[in-house]
């Protein structure tokens, strides 16, 4: 389970501590059961990437349903020419996120605003997120946390100047959100919108002019 989760497990057990002391066992059990849900929510499972990975390929950051492949939707996409994959994680998906390339960290920007729904386009645009910027190869990729209508917070826990593999465990996002990731436009795509992908194992495309 993710460190993150620790408190929002540890809490509800406590109540239901207080309630079985106290004899409400109706209270207990529903505190604990609230408990493990939200442990199921925070687990961190290990992810193998396929054997035999090309080099060029990038990997899912995260788990979920592909919403949009190809250009860029309008007023998204940082400046520039980029194909764009974005990810719709529900509350039942695994939140750890993973970095798609491995490569140095150029830029970490962490923007405040809104809570719409994650599958909502505008939510790429106006809420809360935190983009990332790799170099991987010469290659820059940029992928986004973007938080949703129950997301409350990203935990980024990388910073610019370290250097990170690819399928690296990197934050969290916390019930239910959305990952964006860019990558050059003449880079490959190999997934289709409503695809369900892994993160640190699903192959999304291949750059191509790698160095």
């Amino acid at each position: 389970m993710d460190r993150d989760g620790l408190p929002f497990v540890i809490c509800p057990l406590i109540v239901a501590a207080i309630f079985s002391g106290v004899g409400v066992w109706f209270g207990a059990v529903f505190f604990v059961v609230f408990a493990c849900a939200l442990g199921l929510f925070f687990r961190d499972p290990e992810r193998t990437p396929p054997e035999h990975l090309d080099a060029k390929a990038v990997l899912a950051p995260a788990d979920g349903r592909v919403l949009h492949v190809g250009k860029p939707q309008p007023s998204v996409a940082p400046v520039g020419s980029w194909l764009q994959v974005s990810i719709f994680l529900s509350p039942l998906d695994v939140h750890i996120n993973r970095t798609p390339v491995g490569g140095k960290v150029v830029d970490v920007t962490y923007r405040p605003g809104r809570f719409l729904a994650a599958f909502n386009e505008r939510s790429a645009q106006e809420n809360e997120r935190s983009e990332i910027q790799v170099e991987s190869n010469g290659q820059l990729v940029i992928f986004r946390q973007v938080v949703g209508l129950l997301a409350r917070r990203v935990v980024c826990r990388i910073k610019p100047g370290m250097v990170v593999e690819r399928g690296q465990r990197f934050g969290i996002m916390k019930f239910g959100s959305r990952m964006d990731v860019f990558m050059p436009a003449d880079s490959t795509i190999a997934v289709k919108v409503g695809d369900v992908v892994r993160g640190g194992e699903t192959v999304l495309g291949n750059l191509v002019n790698m160095k």
